[in-house]
């Protein structure tokens, strides 16, 4: 169809060429021995014949040309693609209002080749600042809109300062898998967001060389199609990107700025950017630390013995949670299963550790 219609486009520009300029050209020439030749009806017919010809050599050319710029704009997202055109016109009536007083200059190149270049320019920088900076007049559309329910409704004010924010899940916490559960169990509220630039570092990372690395990915991969498939919140994918921004981090950060969201962590160099530029961040391992069992110095369990310690005569056992507990004196029951005493309780960034001595030792003394 649309071959077709490049044809036709061929046929009319012969055809009006024909009529405007053959005539003017056989007068050039001087061939005007016949006066059927000087008619302009029989130009059109000669100019459409002859695009109408050339249309045949270069109409594939035309529709790949075409069928290109259909294909990339398909693949631009919808939000890029409104504002970039929002700002293009723009644009061109900027520069319609600055070319005006130029055309009434009698200087052939001010009045005509100088608004076309202003044109171009102008149509150009309108374009790109739209395009590039669209996330800026979203977040500025979006607190208007709240300032404006805020003016018109005071209850519609309560409920969106009750709203529950969306959370942002980084690549750390997805390959983790953990966030699934949590989500699944209801302790996390509100609209789950996977950004585009996101997915597109676990696609990277799952079709790397490395075996290890491609394992993580994959795992990533599969983590959210079960969240898509089973989770009953709403999981949704941002299309948006922030091509000034180089590094994945920066982009979260700047995301939850702009949609006013939550980002959902492991990392604890993530946790310290967010928490340093004001950004609402929830970290995973916090959470597993949080509902770790509380035990206390002077409370006794029940653990088994599994290996040596760093130190002299020292054992080490783990709770069903994966705590350590470094056991003094606990070399002597490896792979025994033992009574100890807690001694001390020591909480680190990379979790809890916990010191005891064996009950029969404490008993002796």
């Amino acid at each position: 169809m649309l071959k077709k219609v490049v044809h036709l486009f061929f046929i009319i520009t012969g055809g009006t060429l024909g009529f405007l300029y053959l005539p003017l050209l056989l007068k050039v020439i001087n061939f005007t021995t016949y006066d059927w030749l000087m008619s302009p009806y029989f130009s059109s017919v000669v100019g459409a014949i002859i695009l109408f010809i050339l249309s045949y050599f270069i109409a594939d050319y035309v529709v790949g040309f075409f069928k290109w710029i259909e294909e990339g704009l398909v693949k631009i997202p919808i939000v890029d693609l409104l504002f970039g055109s929002i700002g293009l016109i723009l644009g061109l009536l900027v520069a319609y209002l600055v070319t005006i007083p130029l055309k009434s200059i009698s200087w052939k190149i001010v009045s005509e080749i100088l608004p076309l270049f202003f044109t171009v320019i102008i149509g150009y920088l309108g374009f790109q600042v739209g395009f590039r900076r669209r996330e800026e007049f979203m977040s500025i559309l979006t607190i208007t809109r709240k300032d404006k329910n805020k003016k018109l409704d005071t209850e519609s004010d309560s409920r969106n300062d009750n709203e529950v924010k969306s959370k942002i899940l980084d690549t750390s916490v997805i390959i983790d898998g953990r966030i699934a559960d949590i989500t699944q169990t209801h302790f996390l509220e509100g609209k789950i967001i996977i950004p585009q630039f996101v997915l597109k570092e676990l696609q990277h990372i799952a079709d790397s060389s490395d075996a290890l690395k491609r394992n993580r990915g994959r795992r990533g991969l599969d983590i959210l199609n079960r969240m898509q498939k089973e989770l009953k919140i709403p999981v949704e994918i941002y299309e948006g990107d922030f091509e000034e921004i180089q590094e994945v981090d920066s982009k979260l950060v700047k995301l939850a700025q702009v949609i006013d969201g939550i980002v959902v962590t492991n990392d604890f160099n993530l946790n310290k950017v967010c928490d340093f530029q004001g950004v609402p961040v929830l970290n995973i391992n916090d959470l597993a630390n949080a509902v770790k069992p509380v035990v206390l110095p002077g409370e006794e369990i029940v653990i088994q013995v599994i290996k040596d310690g760093k130190e002299q005569k020292q054992g080490i056992a783990y709770l069903d949670d994966g705590t350590m507990i470094v056991v003094e004196s606990g070399q002597d029951y490896i792979g025994k299963t033992i009574e100890v005493i807690i001694t001390s309780v020591l909480q680190t960034s990379a979790g809890r550790m916990i010191f005891a001595k064996p009950k029969a030792l404490e008993k002796a003394q």
